[in-house]
Protein backbone atom coordinates (compact mmCIF):
# COMPACT_ATOMS: atom_id res chain seq x y z
CA UNK A 1 0.00 0.00 0.00
CA UNK A 2 2.83 2.54 0.60
CA UNK A 3 4.80 1.82 -2.35
CA UNK A 4 1.46 2.28 -3.93
CA UNK A 5 0.70 5.28 -2.49
CA UNK A 6 4.49 6.67 -3.45
CA UNK A 7 4.30 5.69 -7.00
CA UNK A 8 1.15 8.05 -6.97
CA UNK A 9 2.80 11.07 -5.46
CA UNK A 10 5.94 10.98 -7.50
CA UNK A 11 3.70 10.60 -11.25
CA UNK A 12 2.00 13.82 -9.78
CA UNK A 13 5.00 15.68 -9.99
CA UNK A 14 6.55 13.85 -13.44
CA UNK A 15 5.93 15.52 -16.82
CA UNK A 16 2.95 14.48 -18.56
CA UNK A 17 4.49 14.72 -22.38
CA UNK A 18 6.83 12.30 -24.20
CA UNK A 19 9.57 15.44 -24.44
CA UNK A 20 9.49 16.10 -20.45
CA UNK A 21 9.56 12.45 -19.97
CA UNK A 22 12.53 11.57 -21.91
CA UNK A 23 14.39 14.92 -21.38
CA UNK A 24 13.97 13.01 -17.48
CA UNK A 25 15.16 9.96 -18.97
CA UNK A 26 18.25 11.49 -19.89
CA UNK A 27 18.99 13.91 -17.65
CA UNK A 28 18.81 11.65 -14.30
CA UNK A 29 21.64 9.27 -14.78
CA UNK A 30 23.48 12.98 -15.78
CA UNK A 31 22.54 14.53 -12.12
CA UNK A 32 23.41 11.26 -10.31
CA UNK A 33 26.85 10.99 -12.08
CA UNK A 34 27.74 14.64 -11.19
CA UNK A 35 26.19 13.87 -7.77
CA UNK A 36 28.74 10.80 -7.58
CA UNK A 37 31.54 13.06 -8.69
CA UNK A 38 31.05 16.11 -6.45
CA UNK A 39 31.05 13.44 -3.42
CA UNK A 40 33.99 11.87 -4.13
CA UNK A 41 35.77 15.41 -4.93
CA UNK A 42 34.83 17.17 -1.80
CA UNK A 43 35.73 13.77 -0.06
CA UNK A 44 38.34 13.10 -1.63
CA UNK A 45 40.24 15.93 -3.42
CA UNK A 46 38.63 19.17 -1.49
CA UNK A 47 39.37 17.39 1.77
CA UNK A 48 42.90 16.12 0.91
CA UNK A 49 44.18 19.65 -0.74
CA UNK A 50 42.19 21.62 2.73
CA UNK A 51 44.40 19.46 4.98
CA UNK A 52 47.71 20.01 3.32
CA UNK A 53 46.75 23.94 3.19
CA UNK A 54 46.25 23.96 6.67
CA UNK A 55 49.27 22.23 7.56
CA UNK A 56 51.45 24.30 5.36
CA UNK A 57 49.99 27.24 6.91
CA UNK A 58 50.07 25.95 10.63
CA UNK A 59 53.68 25.01 10.56
CA UNK A 60 54.93 28.28 9.36
CA UNK A 61 53.09 29.71 12.42
CA UNK A 62 54.26 27.15 14.62
CA UNK A 63 58.21 28.34 12.79
CA UNK A 64 57.45 31.80 13.55
CA UNK A 65 56.40 31.20 17.40
CA UNK A 66 58.81 28.89 18.16
CA UNK A 67 61.67 31.42 16.22
CA UNK A 68 60.11 34.39 18.62
CA UNK A 69 61.20 32.29 21.63
CA UNK A 70 64.70 31.82 20.63
CA UNK A 71 65.01 34.92 19.45
CA UNK A 72 66.21 37.26 21.77
CA UNK A 73 67.62 40.14 19.68
CA UNK A 74 65.26 42.38 18.37
CA UNK A 75 66.83 42.78 15.05
CA UNK A 76 66.10 39.12 14.49
CA UNK A 77 62.89 39.24 15.97
CA UNK A 78 62.06 42.04 13.21
CA UNK A 79 63.42 40.35 10.63
CA UNK A 80 61.38 36.82 11.55
CA UNK A 81 58.28 38.91 11.56
CA UNK A 82 58.91 40.34 7.65
CA UNK A 83 59.78 37.22 6.43
CA UNK A 84 56.45 36.04 7.70
CA UNK A 85 54.64 39.22 5.92
CA UNK A 86 56.26 37.36 2.60
CA UNK A 87 54.76 34.67 2.81
CA UNK A 88 51.47 36.21 3.26
CA UNK A 89 51.12 35.80 7.26
CA UNK A 90 50.75 39.16 9.70
CA UNK A 91 51.41 39.06 13.06
CA UNK A 92 50.39 40.94 16.05
CA UNK A 93 51.39 40.67 19.50
CA UNK A 94 49.16 41.69 22.26
CA UNK A 95 51.10 42.19 25.66
CA UNK A 96 49.75 40.19 28.83
CA UNK A 97 46.39 39.31 27.08
CA UNK A 98 45.18 36.02 28.04
CA UNK A 99 42.81 33.91 25.97
CA UNK A 100 39.21 33.06 27.53
CA UNK A 101 38.84 29.87 28.70
CA UNK A 102 35.90 29.04 26.24
CA UNK A 103 37.61 27.25 23.25
CA UNK A 104 36.35 28.00 19.72
CA UNK A 105 38.73 26.41 17.79
CA UNK A 106 36.68 24.15 16.04
CA UNK A 107 33.72 24.99 13.75
CA UNK A 108 31.47 23.04 11.96
CA UNK A 109 33.47 24.02 8.17
CA UNK A 110 36.27 21.57 6.69
CA UNK A 111 38.20 24.53 7.03
CA UNK A 112 37.94 24.58 10.58
CA UNK A 113 38.25 21.20 11.25
CA UNK A 114 41.21 20.70 9.57
CA UNK A 115 42.93 23.97 10.53
CA UNK A 116 42.22 23.18 14.24
CA UNK A 117 43.61 19.85 13.68
CA UNK A 118 47.21 21.21 12.12
CA UNK A 119 47.45 24.13 15.06
CA UNK A 120 47.26 21.29 17.26
CA UNK A 121 49.83 19.37 15.62
CA UNK A 122 52.37 22.17 14.81
CA UNK A 123 52.02 24.67 17.25
CA UNK A 124 51.25 22.88 20.51
CA UNK A 125 49.68 25.77 22.19
CA UNK A 126 46.37 27.13 23.52
CA UNK A 127 44.83 28.87 20.34
CA UNK A 128 41.34 29.97 18.49
CA UNK A 129 40.17 30.34 15.08
CA UNK A 130 38.25 32.74 13.95
CA UNK A 131 37.51 31.81 9.92
CA UNK A 132 34.04 34.10 9.53
CA UNK A 133 34.64 37.32 11.02
CA UNK A 134 36.63 38.71 8.16
CA UNK A 135 35.67 38.27 4.43
CA UNK A 136 39.04 37.64 3.27
CA UNK A 137 41.23 36.81 5.95
CA UNK A 138 41.52 33.88 9.04
CA UNK A 139 41.81 35.08 12.34
CA UNK A 140 44.14 32.90 14.76
CA UNK A 141 44.56 33.84 18.20
CA UNK A 142 47.61 31.13 20.01
CA UNK A 143 48.41 31.31 23.69
CA UNK A 144 52.59 33.15 24.61
CA UNK A 145 53.70 33.42 27.91
CA UNK A 146 53.42 36.78 28.25
CA UNK A 147 50.67 37.59 25.90
CA UNK A 148 48.81 36.53 22.73
CA UNK A 149 49.97 36.34 19.49
CA UNK A 150 46.80 37.55 16.83
CA UNK A 151 47.65 36.16 13.45
CA UNK A 152 46.06 37.04 9.92
CA UNK A 153 46.28 34.63 7.18
CA UNK A 154 44.65 35.14 3.76
CA UNK A 155 41.83 33.07 2.72
CA UNK A 156 43.04 32.06 -0.87
CA UNK A 157 46.00 30.44 1.01
CA UNK A 158 44.01 27.89 2.80
CA UNK A 159 41.47 27.69 0.01
CA UNK A 160 41.80 25.79 -3.12
CA UNK A 161 40.35 27.45 -6.47
CA UNK A 162 39.74 24.43 -8.26
CA UNK A 163 36.72 23.66 -6.19
CA UNK A 164 35.24 26.31 -8.05
CA UNK A 165 36.60 25.31 -11.06
CA UNK A 166 35.55 22.03 -10.65
CA UNK A 167 31.72 23.58 -9.78
CA UNK A 168 31.67 26.18 -12.66
CA UNK A 169 32.48 23.41 -15.02
CA UNK A 170 29.96 20.58 -14.00
CA UNK A 171 27.49 23.42 -14.06
CA UNK A 172 27.86 24.55 -17.16
CA UNK A 173 28.46 21.16 -19.00
CA UNK A 174 25.12 20.37 -17.15
CA UNK A 175 23.18 23.09 -19.13
CA UNK A 176 25.24 22.78 -22.14
CA UNK A 177 23.82 18.63 -22.11
CA UNK A 178 20.69 19.90 -20.86
CA UNK A 179 20.35 22.34 -24.05
CA UNK A 180 21.63 19.63 -26.16
CA UNK A 181 19.38 17.02 -25.09
CA UNK A 182 15.99 19.24 -25.27
CA UNK A 183 17.12 20.33 -28.72
CA UNK A 184 17.61 16.66 -30.07
CA UNK A 185 14.46 15.42 -28.08
CA UNK A 186 12.43 18.08 -29.87
CA UNK A 187 13.53 17.52 -33.05
CA UNK A 188 12.59 13.07 -32.54
CA UNK A 189 8.93 14.19 -30.48
CA UNK A 190 7.92 16.91 -33.59
CA UNK A 191 7.45 13.60 -36.20
CA UNK A 192 4.45 12.05 -33.43
CA UNK A 193 2.93 14.92 -32.45
CA UNK A 194 2.71 15.39 -36.35
CA UNK A 195 1.41 11.86 -36.46
CA UNK A 196 -1.24 12.75 -34.15
CA UNK A 197 -2.43 15.29 -35.39
CA UNK A 198 -3.09 13.50 -38.64
CA UNK A 199 -4.63 10.61 -36.95
CA UNK A 200 -6.86 13.08 -34.71
CA UNK A 201 -7.83 15.02 -38.27
CA UNK A 202 -8.32 11.75 -40.10
CA UNK A 203 -10.96 10.34 -37.01
CA UNK A 204 -12.82 13.75 -37.13
CA UNK A 205 -13.47 13.09 -41.07
CA UNK A 206 -10.81 15.65 -42.38
CA UNK A 207 -8.28 15.53 -44.55
CA UNK A 208 -4.81 15.04 -44.07
CA UNK A 209 -2.78 16.86 -46.99
CA UNK A 210 1.14 16.83 -47.23
CA UNK A 211 1.04 14.41 -44.14
CA UNK A 212 4.75 11.80 -44.98
CA UNK A 213 6.28 9.05 -42.72
CA UNK A 214 9.47 11.12 -40.89
CA UNK A 215 11.80 11.27 -37.75
CA UNK A 216 12.90 7.77 -36.55
CA UNK A 217 12.86 3.98 -37.94
CA UNK A 218 9.80 3.19 -35.49
CA UNK A 219 8.02 6.74 -35.59
CA UNK A 220 8.22 6.14 -39.60
CA UNK A 221 6.76 2.42 -39.26
CA UNK A 222 3.68 4.14 -37.64
CA UNK A 223 3.38 7.09 -39.75
CA UNK A 224 3.51 4.38 -42.57
CA UNK A 225 0.99 2.42 -41.17
CA UNK A 226 -1.34 4.86 -40.59
CA UNK A 227 -1.31 5.89 -44.61
CA UNK A 228 -1.97 2.20 -45.61
CA UNK A 229 -4.52 2.13 -43.26
CA UNK A 230 -5.98 5.36 -44.55
CA UNK A 231 -5.70 4.31 -47.98
CA UNK A 232 -7.15 0.76 -47.03
CA UNK A 233 -10.28 3.06 -45.30
CA UNK A 234 -10.37 5.52 -48.34
CA UNK A 235 -10.89 2.70 -50.66
CA UNK A 236 -13.29 1.06 -48.80
CA UNK A 237 -15.43 3.60 -48.79
CA UNK A 238 -15.03 4.58 -52.13
CA UNK A 239 -16.39 1.00 -53.06
CA UNK A 240 -18.98 1.19 -51.02
CA UNK A 241 -20.69 4.46 -52.25
CA UNK A 242 -20.14 3.25 -55.77
CA UNK A 243 -22.00 0.25 -54.70
CA UNK A 244 -24.69 2.12 -52.97
CA UNK A 245 -24.94 4.20 -55.90
CA UNK A 246 -25.68 0.91 -58.18
CA UNK A 247 -28.25 -0.63 -55.63
CA UNK A 248 -29.78 2.72 -55.46
CA UNK A 249 -30.22 2.79 -59.06
CA UNK A 250 -31.49 -1.10 -59.18
CA UNK A 251 -34.04 -0.67 -56.15
CA UNK A 252 -35.59 2.89 -56.94
CA UNK A 253 -36.23 1.79 -60.93
CA UNK A 254 -38.34 -0.96 -60.02
CA UNK A 255 -40.50 0.61 -57.41
CA UNK A 256 -41.03 3.83 -60.24
CA UNK A 257 -42.58 1.51 -62.09
CA UNK A 258 -44.93 -0.07 -59.28
CA UNK A 259 -46.08 3.22 -58.55
CA UNK A 260 -46.71 3.80 -62.21
CA UNK A 261 -48.51 0.62 -62.47
CA UNK A 262 -50.95 1.02 -59.05
CA UNK A 263 -51.42 4.26 -60.47
CA UNK A 264 -52.96 3.03 -63.77
CA UNK A 265 -55.37 0.59 -61.74
CA UNK A 266 -58.37 1.21 -60.27
CA UNK A 267 -58.78 3.14 -56.61
CA UNK A 268 -60.04 0.30 -54.24
CA UNK A 269 -59.08 -0.52 -50.70
CA UNK A 270 -56.66 -3.05 -51.81
CA UNK A 271 -54.60 -0.83 -54.46
CA UNK A 272 -54.43 2.09 -51.34
CA UNK A 273 -53.25 -0.17 -49.14
CA UNK A 274 -50.39 -1.35 -52.54
CA UNK A 275 -49.66 2.42 -52.23
CA UNK A 276 -49.14 2.39 -48.53
CA UNK A 277 -46.62 -0.46 -48.49
CA UNK A 278 -45.11 1.03 -51.42
CA UNK A 279 -44.37 4.14 -49.82
CA UNK A 280 -43.12 2.41 -47.01
CA UNK A 281 -40.50 0.67 -49.18
CA UNK A 282 -39.43 3.61 -50.55
CA UNK A 283 -38.55 5.50 -47.01
CA UNK A 284 -37.11 2.62 -46.08
CA UNK A 285 -34.89 2.46 -48.69
CA UNK A 286 -33.91 5.95 -48.69
CA UNK A 287 -33.01 5.53 -45.00
CA UNK A 288 -31.03 2.49 -45.00
CA UNK A 289 -29.19 3.93 -48.20
CA UNK A 290 -28.49 7.14 -45.91
CA UNK A 291 -27.42 4.99 -42.96
CA UNK A 292 -24.95 3.02 -45.00
CA UNK A 293 -23.58 5.70 -47.53
CA UNK A 294 -23.00 7.93 -44.02
CA UNK A 295 -22.50 11.28 -45.97
CA UNK A 296 -18.94 10.08 -46.67
CA UNK A 297 -18.63 11.86 -49.85
CA UNK A 298 -19.08 15.60 -48.21
CA UNK A 299 -15.91 17.89 -48.40
CA UNK A 300 -15.31 19.13 -44.62
CA UNK A 301 -15.75 23.23 -44.79
CA UNK A 302 -15.58 26.13 -41.85
CA UNK A 303 -19.77 26.57 -41.11
CA UNK A 304 -21.98 28.42 -38.94
CA UNK A 305 -23.36 26.05 -36.68
CA UNK A 306 -26.32 28.35 -35.39
CA UNK A 307 -27.50 28.75 -38.96
CA UNK A 308 -27.45 25.22 -39.76
CA UNK A 309 -29.71 24.93 -36.31
CA UNK A 310 -31.49 27.59 -37.34
CA UNK A 311 -32.78 25.85 -40.44
CA UNK A 312 -33.67 22.84 -38.61
CA UNK A 313 -36.16 24.45 -36.15
CA UNK A 314 -37.39 26.44 -38.85
CA UNK A 315 -38.40 22.86 -40.94
CA UNK A 316 -39.87 21.42 -37.81
CA UNK A 317 -41.73 24.71 -36.69
CA UNK A 318 -43.22 24.53 -40.36
CA UNK A 319 -44.19 20.77 -40.29
CA UNK A 320 -45.83 21.58 -37.04
CA UNK A 321 -43.81 21.24 -34.18
CA UNK A 322 -43.27 23.59 -31.08
CA UNK A 323 -39.38 24.17 -31.38
CA UNK A 324 -37.40 26.58 -28.81
CA UNK A 325 -33.55 27.29 -30.11
CA UNK A 326 -30.89 28.69 -28.11
CA UNK A 327 -27.26 28.98 -29.18
CA UNK A 328 -24.99 29.84 -26.31
CA UNK A 329 -21.87 31.27 -28.28
CA UNK A 330 -20.71 31.96 -32.13
CA UNK A 331 -20.15 28.33 -32.93
CA UNK A 332 -17.93 28.44 -36.37
CA UNK A 333 -16.60 24.72 -37.00
CA UNK A 334 -15.19 22.97 -39.45
CA UNK A 335 -17.18 20.11 -40.11
CA UNK A 336 -19.66 18.51 -43.20
CA UNK A 337 -22.57 20.75 -42.83
CA UNK A 338 -25.37 18.53 -44.59
CA UNK A 339 -23.96 15.71 -42.37
CA UNK A 340 -24.11 17.79 -39.48
CA UNK A 341 -27.44 19.36 -40.12
CA UNK A 342 -28.91 15.13 -41.09
CA UNK A 343 -27.91 14.34 -37.99
CA UNK A 344 -29.66 17.36 -35.85
CA UNK A 345 -32.53 16.87 -37.96
CA UNK A 346 -33.22 13.19 -37.15
CA UNK A 347 -33.16 13.86 -33.61
CA UNK A 348 -35.10 16.74 -34.13
CA UNK A 349 -38.08 15.15 -35.87
CA UNK A 350 -37.80 12.66 -33.59
CA UNK A 351 -38.56 14.56 -30.86
CA UNK A 352 -41.22 16.27 -32.35
CA UNK A 353 -43.21 13.16 -33.54
CA UNK A 354 -43.25 12.17 -29.52
CA UNK A 355 -43.39 15.80 -27.31
CA UNK A 356 -45.48 18.33 -27.87
CA UNK A 357 -42.53 20.83 -26.81
CA UNK A 358 -39.28 20.82 -27.89
CA UNK A 359 -36.07 22.65 -26.46
CA UNK A 360 -32.90 22.72 -29.09
CA UNK A 361 -29.39 24.03 -26.82
CA UNK A 362 -26.10 24.68 -28.63
CA UNK A 363 -22.88 25.78 -26.56
CA UNK A 364 -19.38 24.88 -25.95
CA UNK A 365 -18.60 22.62 -23.01
CA UNK A 366 -14.87 22.67 -22.40
CA UNK A 367 -13.34 21.73 -25.45
CA UNK A 368 -16.31 19.83 -27.42
CA UNK A 369 -19.72 21.62 -28.83
CA UNK A 370 -22.77 20.14 -27.30
CA UNK A 371 -25.92 20.47 -28.92
CA UNK A 372 -28.94 19.17 -26.83
CA UNK A 373 -32.66 18.11 -27.96
CA UNK A 374 -34.81 18.46 -25.45
CA UNK A 375 -38.48 17.10 -25.31
CA UNK A 376 -41.78 16.41 -22.76
CA UNK A 377 -42.25 13.35 -24.46
CA UNK A 378 -42.68 9.57 -22.67
CA UNK A 379 -38.65 9.45 -23.47
CA UNK A 380 -37.32 5.94 -23.40
CA UNK A 381 -36.40 3.71 -20.43
CA UNK A 382 -32.94 3.61 -18.87
CA UNK A 383 -32.12 -0.24 -20.44
CA UNK A 384 -33.48 0.53 -24.22
CA UNK A 385 -30.83 3.79 -24.72
CA UNK A 386 -28.36 1.93 -26.13
CA UNK A 387 -30.35 -0.45 -27.91
CA UNK A 388 -32.25 1.86 -29.81
CA UNK A 389 -29.28 3.36 -31.89
CA UNK A 390 -28.88 -0.64 -33.54
CA UNK A 391 -30.44 -0.51 -37.33
CA UNK A 392 -33.93 -1.60 -37.24
CA UNK A 393 -34.44 -1.17 -34.13
CA UNK A 394 -37.86 -0.47 -32.45
CA UNK A 395 -39.33 0.00 -28.80
CA UNK A 396 -42.42 -1.23 -30.69
CA UNK A 397 -42.33 -4.27 -31.41
CA UNK A 398 -45.21 -4.79 -34.14
CA UNK A 399 -43.33 -2.33 -36.34
CA UNK A 400 -46.23 0.07 -37.20
CA UNK A 401 -45.61 3.02 -39.06
CA UNK A 402 -48.08 4.85 -37.35
CA UNK A 403 -46.32 4.34 -33.93
CA UNK A 404 -42.89 5.49 -35.44
CA UNK A 405 -40.62 5.18 -38.46
CA UNK A 406 -38.19 2.35 -39.46
CA UNK A 407 -35.96 2.75 -36.87
CA UNK A 408 -33.36 4.08 -38.51
CA UNK A 409 -33.18 8.01 -37.65
CA UNK A 410 -30.82 7.47 -34.25
CA UNK A 411 -28.60 5.10 -36.17
CA UNK A 412 -28.00 6.99 -39.02
CA UNK A 413 -27.45 10.49 -36.26
CA UNK A 414 -25.22 8.18 -34.41
CA UNK A 415 -23.21 7.22 -37.39
CA UNK A 416 -22.89 10.70 -38.89
CA UNK A 417 -21.92 12.19 -35.40
CA UNK A 418 -18.75 9.60 -35.34
CA UNK A 419 -18.07 10.38 -38.36
CA UNK A 420 -17.23 13.71 -37.53
CA UNK A 421 -15.05 12.51 -34.20
CA UNK A 422 -18.04 13.28 -31.82
CA UNK A 423 -20.85 11.09 -30.71
CA UNK A 424 -24.54 10.71 -29.57
CA UNK A 425 -25.59 10.03 -25.82
CA UNK A 426 -29.48 9.74 -24.67
CA UNK A 427 -30.13 11.28 -21.16
CA UNK A 428 -33.31 12.04 -18.83
CA UNK A 429 -34.38 15.53 -19.79
CA UNK A 430 -34.93 18.67 -17.49
CA UNK A 431 -38.87 18.89 -19.39
CA UNK A 432 -39.71 15.45 -18.12
CA UNK A 433 -39.35 13.15 -21.16
CA UNK A 434 -35.66 12.63 -23.32
CA UNK A 435 -32.63 14.69 -24.12
CA UNK A 436 -30.31 13.42 -27.03
CA UNK A 437 -26.91 15.15 -26.82
CA UNK A 438 -24.89 15.57 -29.93
CA UNK A 439 -21.09 15.89 -28.83
CA UNK A 440 -18.51 18.15 -31.56
CA UNK A 441 -15.20 18.03 -31.34
CA UNK A 442 -13.93 21.49 -32.17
Amino acid sequence: MKLHRFRVNIKKYLPKSFLGRSIIIIITPLILLQVVSTWIFYDRHWDLITRRLADSVAGEVGMVIDGIGELEEAENYAWLIRSARDLGILFNFRDSEILPNKRREEGKGILDTRLANAMREKVRRPFQIDTWSHERLVQMKVQLPDGVMEIFVPRERLFSSTTYIFVMWMVGTSLLLFAIATMFMKNQVRPIRRLAVAVDNFGKGRDVPGFKPEGATEIRMAATAFERMRTRINNALTQRTEMLAGVSHDLRTPLTRMKLQLALLENTPEVSELENNLREMELMVEEFLAFVGGEGTEDVVQSNLGSILSSVVRGAATSGGNVKLTVEDDLILFMRPNAVKRCITNLVVNAVAYANNVRVTAGLRNSVVEICVDDDGPGIPIGEREAVFKPFYRLDASRNSETGGTGLGLSIARDLARGAGGDVKLEQSTMGGLRACIILPI
